[in-house]
Parts: C-alpha cells; sequence; structure tokens
C-alpha cells in the first residue's frame, strides 16, 4: 500500500449527499401523511399546549396508533437529524437513505419500544444506531463497511449523550489527517484492506504487538480530537 496523504478509509468529499428523501417512501399511505407535516402540531393534532417531553410522547403514540399527520411531524422535526448521523458514518449516501428509511419506519410501525421516560430526539439516534450495527453485520464482506465500524468503535470511547454529538463524525476525516503516516496507514489497512494485525505488521514491517498498539494510540488519538471538537461547542 503506497503512503497517502488521506485517509482511502473516509467517505469521499468531492460527492455531495443527497437529501434524506427515504421516509416519504415508506409506504403509499404514510407518505401521505408527510405532506401534512408543515401543519402546526396544535392545529394539526389538536394537542395540548405541553412541554416538549409530553409533546414527544402523544407524537410517539399517536403514529404507532396510525396517525399519519403525527408521523409527518415526527420525520418533518427529525429527519435530517437521522440522516445526518447516519450520512457522517457510512460511505454510500445511497446506504444512508436506505437506513433513514428503516429507522423511520421501526418507528411508525411500533417495532422499537417508545420508553415515556426518554426524549424522542435519544430514542431516534438509539435506533439509528442499533440499524447501523445490524447493517454492519450484514454486509461484513463489503469494505465499505470499515468507515462505519470505525465510527462506531469511537462512539463507544466518547463520554458524551449521543444524541447531542450526533453530528461529530462529520469531523473525523479532519482529525485522521492530523494522524501520523504510520497511523494512517495501519487504520486503512484494517478497516479498508480488512487485514488482520498480523497482515498489517508485515506490511508495516512491525510485530502484531507493536501494530495492536499503533492501532490502540490512533484511536486515541482521533478520539481525544473528537473530544476537542465537541468541548469547543460548549465553549461556543
Amino acid at each position: 500500500m503506497q503512503p497517502s496523504n488521506r485517509s482511502s478509509i473516509s467517505p469521499d468529499a468531492s460527492r455531495p449527499g443527497l437529501r434524506p428523501s427515504a421516509a416519504a417512501s415508506l409506504q403509499p399511505s404514510v407518505a401521505s401523511g408527510l405532506r401534512s407535516s408543515s401543519v402546526s402540531l396544535e392545529t394539526s393534532l389538536r394537542l395540548p399546549l405541553v412541554d416538549a417531553h409530553d409533546q414527544d410522547r402523544l407524537l410517539v403514540e399517536a403514529a404507532q396508533r396510525g396517525d399519519r399527520t403525527a408521523f409527518g411531524v415526527i420525520v418533518a422535526r427529525y429527519q435530517g437529524l437521522v440522516y445526518g448521523y447516519l450520512r457522517s458514518r457510512l460511505l454510500e449516501p445511497a446506504d444512508a437513505e436506505d437506513l433513514c428509511q428503516e429507522v423511520f419506519l421501526r418507528c411508525y410501525l411500533g417495532q422499537a419500544r417508545f420508553d415515556s421516560a426518554v426524549m424522542l430526539r435519544p430514542w431516534l439516534i438509539g435506533i439509528a444506531r442499533n440499524v447501523l450495527r445490524e447493517h454492519v453485520r450484514r454486509v461484513k464482506r463489503r469494505k465499505e463497511v470499515g468507515w462505519t465500524e470505525l465510527c462506531l468503535q469511537l462512539e463507544d470511547m466518547i463520554d458524551e449523550p449521543l444524541d447531542r454529538y450526533a453530528d461529530v463524525m462529520a469531523h473525523l476525516p479532519e482529525c485522521l489527517q492530523s494522524l501520523g503516516q504510520s497511523a494512517r496507514q495501519a487504520l486503512d489497512l484494517r478497516y479498508q484492506a480488512r487485514l488482520r494485525l498480523a497482515e498489517i505488521g508485515q506490511q508495516l514491517r512491525r510485530s502484531e504487538g507493536a501494530v495492536k498498539l499503533l492501532m490502540f494510540r490512533a484511536r486515541q488519538a482521533l478520539k481525544n480530537c473528537l473530544d476537542s471538537k465537541i468541548l469547543g461547542r460548549h465553549h461556543d
């Protein structure tokens, strides 16, 4: 593998991401409800003026009873969040659209149990993360999932609530560029070429133990870089 100034596992920034239209194609009966999603919550659903947490609960309960207008409001409010979370963790825009559709389908059909003690935003991100993990297991042999695996591993290392910083992985390509050449090569060989540690060691002329340490330090450096992005938001 030739040295590169850019990590090959990161998304291609030259390809524009697609707008999240997937949820509108869930089912014909569901799609018709989206056309009314611009109507205000109070006028469309006649809900009492309650706090955001109770609005979330009432919206999900109504949507899972088959209320297309309630579902349309959920999609209008959170489709951008869910799609953005998925898109920053997937190389292919089409995969992000498909999984975004799956997230809202599970919400609508009640396949994911809504905990009334949880806000809708973290609940949807939790569904998206589960869908993403299932996607990685399902297409394990595709090289494209290496980027997603790295994102999920880094998420496990970040202490902040995931839903508050769902888009932090958008900074990962920049963080990758801050690594040394050997660290970038090791990550490319592991997550792009899908090599085992021993095989990476042969490529880099290092022992398997040295490669394991290099990978650990590289992931830790990426975690620290992402933490600094999160900290920067706190100070904004």
